[in-house]
C-alpha cells in the first residue's frame, strides 16, 4: 500500500480530544474505585441480602462506565485521526466511472 499526502492538505490544531485522552485513565479508575468503596463502607449496616444486592449494583455501574470510557477513548481517536493530514491511496480504476475510457 502506497499512501502519499494530498497536497495542500493539513493538520487541523487539537482541541478537547487531547485532554479527555490524557485525563481517560484517571476517570477510570476514580469510576472503578468509588462504587467500590461505597459498597464497602455500606456493607457493615446492610443485611446479607442487601449487601449482595448493593455488590451487583456496583458492579453494573462499574461496568457501564469502562463500557462509557472505553466508547469514548474510540469516539476521541476517531477525532485526532480524522483531524490529520488527509492521504490517497493506490488509485483503483473504476469501469463505471462518469468518464467512460476513450
Amino acid at each position: 500500500m502506497n499512501l502519499t499526502r494530498l497536497p495542500g492538505s493539513r493538520r487541523v490544531p487539537s482541541g478537547l480530544e487531547w485532554t479527555v485522552l490524557k485525563r481517560l485513565p484517571v476517570i477510570l479508575l476514580a469510576g472503578t474505585l468509588l462504587p467500590a468503596a461505597v459498597v464497602f463502607m455500606m456493607q457493615a449496616d446492610l443485611s446479607a441480602k442487601d449487601a449482595l444486592e448493593a455488590q451487583y449494583t456496583a458492579i453494573g455501574v462499574v461496568l457501564f462506565h469502562w463500557i462509557s470510557m472505553l466508547t469514548l477513548g474510540i469516539f476521541c481517536l476517531i477525532v485526532v485521526l480524522m483531524k490529520g493530514h488527509g492521504y490517497v491511496a493506490d488509485g483503483y480504476p473504476l469501469s463505471d466511472s462518469d468518464r467512460p475510457k476513450q
